[in-house]
């Protein structure tokens, strides 16, 4: 299985998703854009003949949409996999790896495993508005995440894990590392690693991305993080969608190129596809599709 992951997943089907997707896709800015890219995301994943819903959620008076893709269970069909990212941007950038870039390994997950029966269920979820309503305001964003994970609380979803792609293909030798404070373990000044970030109640997910890696995408460097309860003590660990799941009682792990403690293009009108690392990408994809595998218990 793991030749197979490791051949299907494809750097030309990554590209192609985050020309596609990038360009600013704003509430406010670029409403249509924002529309145009949860079609063109809902519109490649019924393609695949994934079963299609959204969950629409209120936000100052207008409504959006999170879309979903569901892949049925054929023996746990009640216990979920979900995998997760963004599709908005903040105004002003074309958001290529904030969050083109988790959008299409979303994506292209969906169409390597789409040929495989899992005894969990699966979702592919591309949420909306997880960006800084101010940019003032810490609290401000995941709003989509916040209405999806409370939604799936007051219905009894029951997730096994949850796995949140925020910006993963900015990466290289010759890239410059930094660290939020308060992080305590060892982190290279070299970004070229994929960060990995759960709480206390995601380690076994931590520890299973760390065993995809090495059967997936042996040599893809990668440093994980445990965190502390929900993350409160290190505000920066939870500035993404996995963290209304932490707080909803789930299991969730961030898996991100670190933004701006790494990228010089972060919100800016220069996360343009060109400056990526599609190659990082496609194995940051390997290794996360053989984490999802292993989550969702492929059926033999």
């Amino acid at each position: 299985m793991s030749e197979m992951i490791s051949e299907a997943v494809s750097i030309d089907s990554i590209r192609a998703h985050i020309r596609a997707l990038e360009g600013s896709r704003h509430p406010v800015e670029a409403p249509a854009a924002l529309e145009h890219a949860a079609d063109y995301i809902a519109d490649f994943l019924r393609s695949l003949d994934y079963e299609m819903g959204e969950h629409r959620f209120p936000d100052n008076g207008r409504e959006f949409r999170n879309v979903i893709a569901t892949r049925r269970g054929l023996r746990h069909p009640e216990q979920r996999v979900v995998v997760l990212a963004h599709y908005d941007t903040v105004a002003g950038t074309p958001g290529a790896d904030d969050n083109a870039s988790g959008v299409a390994l979303l994506l292209e997950l969906a169409s390597v495993l789409k040929q495989l029966s899992f005894e969990r269920t699966i979702h592919f979820i591309a949420v909306s508005l997880e960006e800084n309503e101010r940019e003032d305001d810490p609290d401000s964003g995941t709003r989509g995440s916040r209405a999806l994970a409370a939604y799936a609380r007051e219905n009894g979803w029951r997730i096994e894990g949850a796995v949140v792609l925020e910006s993963v293909g900015y990466a290289g030798d010759s890239v410059l590392q930094t660290v939020p404070p308060g992080i305590s373990i060892p982190v290279s000044q070299t970004g070229n690693f994929i960060a990995v970030i759960g709480n206390d109640n995601s380690r076994e997910l931590l520890h299973g991305f760390e065993r995809a890696v090495e059967r997936y995408r042996p040599g893809l460097p990668s440093v994980s993080l445990a965190v502390p309860g929900n993350g409160s003590a290190l505000p920066d660990t939870r500035r993404s969608d996995h963290a209304p799941f932490w707080d909803q009682g789930y299991r969730a792990i961030l898996v991100t190129d670190t933004t701006n403690f790494r990228s010089p293009h972060y919100h800016r009108p220069s996360d343009t596809l060109e400056t990526l690392n599609l190659e990082f990408a496609a194995n940051v994809c390997r290794a996360v599709g053989g984490l999802v595998i292993e989550l969702a218990l492929p059926m033999a």
